[in-house]
């Protein structure tokens, strides 16, 4: 006969639960993860730009320094859409997850500016 919690639930699916949250932590972790690698690939777009603006003509340095940009922009786009799907598929038990607007907010906004910074790429320099 198997030990019941306080819940009602048994040991192996308090156990299952947990598992079920810390796989929702680990997928905010890799939500931040690849914010980040967004962030690197428009950070190498924007020093790839200033390090190579002497380049004739100019719209080399600034195309090369636009499709990582973009590449920037595709990753948050898709670190967002991910997330969010696993999210959709899982319950939480014990802990509150991020919620999938804030996921969206916080890509959008970061694409927004990488589209502010291509623009200054572009328009600016």
């Amino acid at each position: 006969m198997s030990k019941t919690t306080d819940s009602g639930n048994t040991g192996s699916e308090t156990r299952t639960d947990l598992a079920e949250d810390r796989t929702i932590l680990a997928n905010e972790r890799t939500f931040a993860g690849w914010m980040r690698t967004g962030l690197a690939a428009v950070g190498i777009g924007l020093a790839f730009n200033a390090v190579f603006n002497k380049i004739e003509p100019a719209w080399i340095a600034r195309t090369i320094a636009s499709l990582f940009v973009i590449v920037g922009i595709v990753i948050f786009y898709v670190a967002q859409r991910k997330s969010s799907q696993v999210l959709e598929r899982m319950d939480s038990h014990e802990i509150k997850p991020i919620e999938t607007l804030n996921m969206r907010i916080i890509a959008g906004l970061m694409a927004v500016a990488s589209v502010c910074l291509l623009m200054a790429i572009w328009f600016l320099m």
